[in-house]
């Protein structure tokens, strides 16, 4: 769901009541942000991901922000977010499955480009909520935006029949930029939906329950459904959210469930967990609004829904202390991921501020030759300078079948920025000790 991007807004932080401004205002101010905020110059038509679309008074996406869309870094081999999403995944995959299938559906690839209808009519959001306003959402056109929230796609794929999915994407909101706020960042959003027999299965007489009856909503349940409903799948909900947090962080996590108000489920939690000494609020959840359900086409039914932030998952899990380290192309970030197995313990090491500096060394091997005394060897002349080895290239000779490496190593100073004369003095010492000790030819 959109927990997290109502949650970003300041809107639920005094619960249970939802900070609304009022119609007036909301247009005022409106009308205001078209004129100090909305991109000036733009072209008459954004493309976006090979779609054309006009833009209008309303517009007031940025090509800084456009530059974001398609990137799907959770979507990235050997990116944090894709490890933090796999493993998510992997444990629903494990813990539901179905005639030897997975029950839960994942849907990793939705375009970004939503209309307003889908990100805010469909959820139930008023015409007047100050989500809607352009100072938090990037609007491509009147009738278009960039998705604030995964949730945007929930009617859509009940309606096509689903009952369990996972939706996992990019999402965009007008943010400040932070060690722990970013304008485009990445939701995972998971619904459950359920008949009657699936629901009441295990109940002892499941002929003396319904989903549904004509009754008043109270903290505990909706209008529409009947306690045994509500308290089944808040049961349902809470029992796999906190197995996926002991999956995440370990068995012997502590938690809490916390009490909360959104607007398109009642009754509504947040989940909370002791993480390095203190309560860190992980995700919220709740009973999904039955007229939300209805309106998809899914009136026989009941279900739950629960949304999360793959950055802060990603950021407690592997120590990463800033958000925008996510967008960086640096390889000092990437490298420490490359090649690791999403299941993998990883604890961020932090990189300097400094600049790289990177030189590439070629040589013939020797038969007795192994990357790991190259690799000793740079440690040894270079001390903390070379932040990182690659091999980038291996060649064998046609007719010698000799065999040649090509190394990429990566120079950064701690403390300072390093100059290429520097970094050329300590490659060259490089080289004479690899021919000197490993007996490799320099080409």
């Amino acid at each position: 769901m959109a927990f997290r991007t109502y949650q970003r807004l300041g809107i639920f932080r005094s619960f249970p009541f939802v900070k609304i401004i009022a119609k007036e205002a909301f247009f005022h101010s409106r009308g205001s942000c078209l004129q100090s905020q909305r991109t000036k110059n733009l072209p008459n038509v954004l493309d976006i991901l090979g779609k054309s679309y006009p833009s209008d008074q309303l517009t007031n996406i940025t090509p800084a922000i456009l530059s974001k869309v398609g990137r799907d870094l959770h979507n990235t081999q050997g990116h944090p977010l894709h490890f933090i999403f796999k493993r998510i995944e992997s444990f629903f995959h494990r813990s539901y499955v179905k005639r030897g299938n997975p029950v839960f559906s994942v849907y990793s690839n939705l375009s970004p480009v939503v209309t307003h209808e889908q990100n805010f009519d469909s959820l139930l959001v008023p015409q007047n909520h100050v989500s809607r306003s352009p100072s938090d959402t990037y609007y491509i056109n009147s009738t278009h935006m960039l998705r604030a929230h995964t949730s945007a796609h929930q009617r859509d794929l009940i309606r096509s029949g689903l009952d369990a999915f996972l939706v996992v994407g990019d999402v965009y909101r007008r943010d400040t930029i932070n060690s722990t706020h970013y304008p485009v960042f990445h939701q995972m959003e998971g619904v459950r939906l359920y008949s009657d027999f699936q629901l009441f299965s295990n109940v002892s007489d499941p002929s003396s329950c319904s989903l549904f009856e004509s009754g008043k909503r109270d903290d505990s349940k909706q209008e529409q459904h009947s306690l045994e409903t509500s308290k089944l799948l808040e049961y349902d909900l809470k029992s796999c959210l906190e197995g996926l947090m002991r999956a995440l962080f370990g068995q012997n996590l502590e938690m809490r469930w916390v009490d909360a108000y959104f607007p398109f489920t009642h009754p509504s939690w947040e989940l909370e967990i002791f993480h390095q000494g203190e309560w860190v609020e992980m995700l919220g959840c709740g009973v999904m609004e039955q007229r939300l359900v209805d309106s998809a086409g899914a009136s026989s039914k009941a279900g739950w829904a629960f949304g999360l932030g793959l950055e802060r998952l990603a950021m407690k899990l592997f120590s990463i202390p800033d958000i925008r380290l996510f967008w960086s192309t640096d390889s000092g970030f990437l490298h420490q991921f490359r090649d690791k197995h999403f299941e993998d313990e990883i604890s961020y090491k932090a990189v300097s501020k400094y600049p790289q500096c990177t030189n590439d060394i070629s040589f013939w091997i020797p038969d007795d030759y192994t990357s790991n005394d190259f690799y000793d060897l740079v440690r040894s002349v270079s001390g903390d300078l070379v932040e990182q080895v690659d091999l980038i290239d291996e060649f064998r000779h046609p007719k010698t079948g000799r065999v040649s490496h090509c190394y990429r190593l990566v120079y950064r100073h701690m403390e300072k920025t390093l100059t290429q004369e520097e970094v050329n003095m300590v490659h060259r010492e490089i080289e004479v000790s690899a021919s000197k000790q490993l007996g490799v030819e320099i080409r």
